[in-house]
């Protein structure tokens, strides 16, 4: 037992271990001389017993002296005024993606965007007339804003049907007045031009291109309308931001929607297909440069329809940022998402999320901070390394060799130090396996083809991305696996004393010896020995000047065997 004196030398600051002694007296008669002296705005004793069953010290506070407590701070008021108050609020990106979430249902019954429910009147009548919709919306809102707000919900339902009814209104009224322009009878770009000084010039051209694009009969006719749309766009001044600006809007809501991408990108593909092809469509140049270097983007981006091809186009430039965004935000959202890429295929499911990683990388910046998109794939990588999708992933059949072959492809497709870890786990498993030993150690290849795999794996371990301390212990046991077999069949030896040229032998020995055609370890650390003889020869000498050209590629060998000294 022993007491321990703490000093909090300001109002609100941490505890600072001032004393700790045996003695009770002093404890205390130091706790008030703090106080005293001014060295300290609060002082408190605690006497620390140790228990024996738990090993750990018990704690109890005895003095507390001067301002022990912090004064709580004031809470914030909370802003009680809802977040919409005025019929244009509900046209701000926010709202919208507020109104999509809350009327996803009917919007997809009705093949249309919260953009077009906004800015058309005949949709605003149908909703109106479904009743229960808008009702269970209203009230989906209305109770979490009300706990949010201390407001009671029934209030908060008046006030929100107040401001829906005012919108409603707004845009009833303008389309009677004729207010609302036709942009297909006047022209798209002579109605942007028109309205570019309107201080409602937003609302009026969106009401325009939700017009022009409703008779569409489906996803993709509305995109088709929405680029033609675009390429009759104003060809400068703020007129043709407007007009951009406008387009993008429901463009952005039907690409980031689930029935609208895929209408666009084409039907019956999986979900690392899916992702694929949105990254190709979202970061449509980076991927297009990326796919003429890397074999393995190339074979699994699938190609592009002609209208996803003239939307990737449009994609691009500057102009269509924001649909770029609402793209990268749903790759984003599949990416974190539970579902598996390619159910029934682990393969192809790592060579996708590899070929995915690199071309939303190269794009980064462009389509996504780079920070997202590594947080992404840590949360993917994560799925990678359960017990269950190695299982599926290994599958049947495969020797040991081949197994471990496969988990090192996996390790080094995985990121995050845990999935690293885990990843390296599953490896050790593997590698210090009975069953992976015996098959090294007696297998059916002759010894220099099994010490040639042991050496592939020595050093791809060390490429995979685990850290020293998870790597080294299995090299170090790859290492005792070729000694065993370089010992069972005394390769070393045998090569050294072969039928063969000295200079031929020499190579082949160093070769082992640098960790090319054996794992470092006991087998590597015999045939530096048998080089080293070879090599101190006097015949080697003579061997070695009359062919130059071999003898360089033998001091090379030598460095590398560490054997220069």
């Amino acid at each position: 037992m022993h007491f321990e004196v703490f000093i909090r030398k300001t109002p609100g600051s941490s505890w600072t271990l001032d004393l700790a002694t045996e003695n009770r007296s002093a404890a205390l008669s130091t706790a008030q001389e703090a106080m005293a002296e001014g060295r300290a705005a609060a002082v408190k004793v605690t006497k620390e017993v140790f228990d024996e069953e738990s090993r750990e010290f018990q704690s109890v506070v005895i003095q507390k002296l001067g301002q022990y407590e912090t004064p709580a701070k004031a809470a914030p008021k909370e802003d009680l005024q809802p977040l919409c108050v005025a019929p244009q609020d509900l046209y701000t990106l926010h709202a919208r993606e507020r109104i999509g979430r809350l009327l996803e249902t009917w919007l997809e019954r009705n093949n249309a965007t919260p953009f077009e429910l906004l800015h058309r009147p005949d949709l605003v009548e149908k909703l109106e007339a479904s009743g229960i919709d808008l009702q269970h919306a209203v009230q989906k809102i209305a109770i979490p804003e009300a706990q949010a707000r201390s407001m009671s919900v029934h209030e908060l339902i008046r006030v929100f049907h107040a401001l829906i009814e005012r919108a409603v209104e707004r845009l009833l009224k303008d389309h009677r007045k004729g207010a609302l322009p036709d942009v297909d009878k006047e022209g798209f770009a002579h109605a942007a031009e028109r309205l570019a000084q309107d201080p409602e010039r937003g609302y009026l051209l969106g009401a325009g291109v939700a017009a022009s694009i409703a008779p569409a009969k489906n996803w993709s006719d509305k995109v088709t309308r929405l680029m033609d749309l675009a390429d009759a766009a104003p060809a400068a001044g703020p007129a043709r931001g407007l007009a951009l600006t406008t387009v993008q809007q429901p463009l952005a809501e039907i690409l980031e929607a689930k029935p609208g991408i895929t209408d666009v990108l084409g039907k019956g593909r999986d979900l690392g297909a899916n992702l694929a092809a949105m990254t190709r469509l979202a970061a449509y140049d980076s991927v297009e440069m990326l796919m003429k270097v890397e074999k393995s983007v190339q074979k699994v981006m699938p190609e592009l329809s002609p209208l996803a091809t003239r939307l990737a186009q449009w994609l691009s430039g500057e102009n269509f940022q924001t649909t770029r965004a609402a793209i990268g935000r749903r790759i984003l959202r599949e990416l974190t998402g539970p579902r598996r890429l390619c159910p029934g295929e682990a393969a192809r499911e790592i060579d996708i999320l590899r070929a995915l990683a690199m071309s939303l990388t190269a794009a980064a910046g462009k389509l996504l901070p780079l920070e997202e998109v590594q947080s992404a794939f840590a949360v993917r990588s994560k799925m990678l390394v359960t017990g269950d999708f190695v299982e599926a992933y290994l599958g049947q059949g495969l020797t040991a060799y081949q197994e471990v072959e496969a988990l090192v492809w996996l390790t080094e497709n995985v990121i995050g130090a845990g999935n690293k870890r885990q990843a390296g786990g599953w490896l050790k498993a593997i590698i210090s396996s009975l069953r992976f030993e015996k098959e090294m150690v007696g297998g059916d290849e002759n010894p220099g083809a099994r010490l040639n795999q042991l050496a592939s794996l020595h050093r791809a371990v060390a490429r995979c991305g685990l850290v020293p301390s998870d790597y080294e212990p299995l090299q170090e046991k790859l290492g005792d696996i070729g000694g065993h077999v370089e010992a069972a069949s005394k390769l070393s030896l045998t090569v050294a004393k072969a039928n063969a040229p000295l200079l031929h032998r020499l190579t082949l020995l160093l070769k082992l010896a640098a960790g090319e055609s054996a794992p470092l370890g006991p087998a590597a650390n015999r045939a530096r020995a048998e080089a080293l003889r070879l090599f101190r020869m006097d015949e080697t000498r003579v061997e070695m000047a009359k062919a130059p050209d071999q003898s360089r590629q033998i001091f090379d060998l030598i460095h590398a065997a560490g054997l220069a000294a």
